[in-house]
């Protein structure tokens, strides 16, 4: 008789060496996803969706182009097979997803998570967090750009007052869950917050990380001399609180990780534009419409909820899709920027589109 086949059984799929998951074409394995569960937001910051873009009258996906959130189990069940161990909820802002909460708890049928995270700009956190927390999410990353109001309102495009972001952050906090706050540094606009908030979250012993200014879509006017280099900020930071560098948690992390000297609170750096990182980058990000997305900066996605709805592929053929397009990306957009920086090219997908 003709020898058959043995299928792999679901433990033995789980329990498959690293060196048996795919790599890319630069050898970089896919480690992170990112999901959007909404293009939609409830801030317009300069950055991301700057209002005189993103108006009353712009349109948003409506809720058939939306990616299901049961499709979603299939996708995110296709890259665990990948190799996927960190995956973090994103937007637009992710609490305006309808479903959330329940998506979160279903979350727990994929055993090899390690790391289930969000980001968020912290507004409804108060009434979220505690529900968050129960359904199994471990920690959110929660986005302030100053501590002053009149430069936070006019960053976030709403005129929205920082203690609102930081009563969500003191509701994630009660709620047990892991907090860190990413701080967005743009020359000229909030670069004179870069102290007052590495005091307060020193003070808090909340990881705070500060985030070049970076070209992300086509609409937030980005230009290089907006852009503070990370090691302006560490000089900074060091005039008055002294530090030392700590050494990275696992390949492909994107923040330089530090420590103060005196009470061991991390603070962090993300360098994409003066000190790119795209030899270790290990991220993938699916779209709220169901597009994965190889690069942060990338032009077009491959339409995977189009072939999905088309063609129902079987769940072996999902993984075999997803597998074979990572195999093939090639993408080191931060590292060919001086290439790309006049401007040339096609427009790149906006950050709030598919999370930052």
């Amino acid at each position: 008789m003709p020898e058959t086949t043995k299928r792999p059984t679901s433990h033995e799929r789980r329990t498959a060496p690293e060196a048996a998951l795919p790599s890319d074409a630069l050898g970089r394995p896919v480690h992170d996803l990112r999901v959007s569960l909404t293009d939609r937001c409830n801030l317009r910051c300069t950055y991301c969706m700057p209002a005189e873009v993103f108006g009353n009258d712009h349109a948003f996906l409506r809720k058939e182009e939306l990616i299901s959130l049961t499709e979603l189990d299939r996708i995110i069940g296709a890259f665990v097979r990948c190799g996927v161990r960190k995956l973090r909820i994103t937007g637009g802002e992710p609490l305006l997803r309808p479903g959330v909460v329940k998506f979160l708890e279903r979350l727990r049928k994929f055993e090899l998570l390690e790391d289930v995270a969000m980001t968020t700009n912290g507004l409804l956190l108060p009434s979220f967090a505690q529900r968050l927390a129960e359904a199994g999410l471990r920690r959110v990353t929660v986005s302030l750009d100053a501590l002053d109001p009149a430069v936070f309102g006019a960053m976030n495009g709403r005129g929205k007052h920082p203690d609102l972001v930081l009563a969500g952050i003191a509701a994630a906090l009660a709620a047990g869950l892991g907090v860190k706050v990413n701080m967005v540094v743009q020359r000229g606009m909030n670069d004179s917050q870069i102290l007052p908030m590495a005091r307060h979250f020193k003070e808090s012993g909340i990881t705070l990380r500060f985030i070049e200014f970076m070209d992300v879509g086509n609409v937030n006017g980005w230009r290089p001399e907006s852009v503070v280099g990370g090691r302006d900020i560490l000089n900074l930071i060091g005039s008055e609180m002294p530090f030392e560098p700590v050494s990275p948690a696992y390949r492909g992390e994107v923040a330089g990780r530090f420590r103060y000297l005196d009470d061991q609170v991390e603070f962090g750096i993300i360098t994409s534009v003066t000190s790119p990182f795209c030899g270790d980058c290990t991220r993938a990000r699916l779209s709220a419409d169901g597009r994965l997305f190889t690069c942060l900066f990338a032009t077009q996605g491959h339409d995977l909820l189009g072939e999905i709805r088309a063609r129902n592929p079987d769940d072996e053929e999902l993984y075999g899709m997803i597998a074979g397009l990572w195999r093939a990306r090639s993408d080191r957009y931060s590292e060919l920027r001086a290439l790309s920086a006049s401007g040339e090219g096609p427009p790149k997908v906006e950050m709030s589109f598919i999370g930052g």
